[in-house]
């Protein structure tokens, strides 16, 4: 196994390259729809400067976060034909710093609108709004009265110059779902009564139900970071995530012995236990207790015990002795145990396992 030298216990490999490619691969399928990309939780955990600036260098020119702030930190770091959006809207009270930071709010309320327009008003000029209409996801966006309240009264729209209206798409990664043709008819009658305004349907996911569901820009997200779009599938995106951790130190134990917090696990006959210094401090989740696994030389091996704070135990009885020294490295996220493998063994969705990975690991990235 490959030494490293370094003070953290894991290695993080982000492939900047991959993501490219990933970006590449959707605007292909997307023709000449606009694909920006979702940037939002630091870009999936994974790093938001760095992977915008790269996304920036595959022609990406769209870009949505979550929070003001997101938008605030991503700012200087892109050039001004590059736009960012802010699906959350405006925080009350900070709409001016959308101006100040050359950031676009989506609009999701009455409220919203009116507090837009309000800026509207002390600027003297048009501004910019995407507006978000609610079609099933019963989450963020104008709900049907308000959508009903909008359209009796257009004028509240006056000054705004809405550059999309956009809607969320609730199941897309199960194509066989009606729930998509339900929520495209519904958003299809929305854009009945602003034929004007282009629009925005698709995630990640969406772009992969066809061409009816692309309209004007799409807005993937965990695609692009490797996460298999399509449930029942074969990924076609490249892997982006690549993560290492390192062995602390080994112990041989007897038969009957217990290993971690709670002994949730027991040797059954003398075993070589390899503790790792990754833990759910790490976003190693806990749900990964007895059911994880690692590759050690290509081998896998498995997770025994509770994960701690900053460390797991994984079986490694077998493994030669040289590939288990301190400061050796094991693959927890790999081409062998993808994001999405990780995901379905912690019971939960490879945009957990990317989100919550922290930030002790050694970062590196690679073009």
């Amino acid at each position: 196994m490959m030494q490293v030298a370094g003070k953290a216990g894991a290695v993080l490999r982000i492939d900047l390259r991959a993501i490219q490619d990933n970006y590449r691969l959707l605007q292909e399928l997307l023709g000449t729809v606009q694909c920006g990309a979702a940037v939002k939780a630091d870009a999936y955990g994974l790093g938001v400067v760095p992977v915008a600036q790269a996304l920036l260098a595959a022609s990406c020119r769209h870009f949505f976060v979550a929070h003001l702030q997101e938008a605030i930190v991503l700012r200087s770091h892109l050039p001004k034909d590059a736009t960012i959006y802010v699906m959350h809207g405006s925080p009350v009270g900070y709409e001016e710093e959308f101006l100040e930071n050359q950031c676009i709010p989506v609009l999701n309320s009455l409220e919203q609108i009116k507090s837009w327009q309000q800026l509207v008003a002390k600027a003297q000029r048009a501004l910019p709004a995407i507006l978000q209409f609610d079609t099933g996801m019963a989450r963020m966006g104008l709900s049907v009265i308000e959508s009903e309240a909008l359209f009796a009264t257009p004028q509240l729209l006056d000054g705004i110059n809405v550059q999309y209206m956009m809607s969320h798409l609730v199941s897309a990664e199960d194509q066989a779902n009606p729930f998509n043709q339900k929520q495209l008819t519904t958003f299809n009658t929305l854009r009945a009564r602003m034929p004007a305004c282009k629009a925005s349907l698709s995630n990640s996911s969406g772009i992969f139900l066809g061409k009816d569901f692309h309209f004007d820009l799409a807005r993937p997200g965990a695609a692009l970071y490797g996460v298999a779009p399509v449930a029942g599938q074969a990924n076609p995106m490249r892997a982006v995530a690549h993560l290492q951790g390192r062995i602390i130190q080994t112990r041989e134990i007897p038969a009957g012995t217990g290993v971690g917090y709670g002994s949730t696990w027991r040797s059954s006959q003398t075993t070589r236990i390899a503790t790792v210094g990754v833990g759910y401090a790490d976003g190693w989740m806990r749900s990964l207790s007895n059911r994880g696994i690692a590759h050690i030389a290509g081998q896998a091996v498995p997770m025994v015990g509770n994960v701690s704070m900053d460390t797991i135990t994984l079986d490694v009885t077998g493994i030669a002795a040289k590939h288990l020294q301190p400061g050796a490295l094991v693959e927890l996220i790999s081409a062998d145990n993808t994001v999405d493998q990780v995901a379905a063994r912690a019971n939960t969705i490879g945009y957990e396992i990317l989100t919550s990975l922290g930030g002790r690991y050694e970062r590196t990235y690679s073009n």
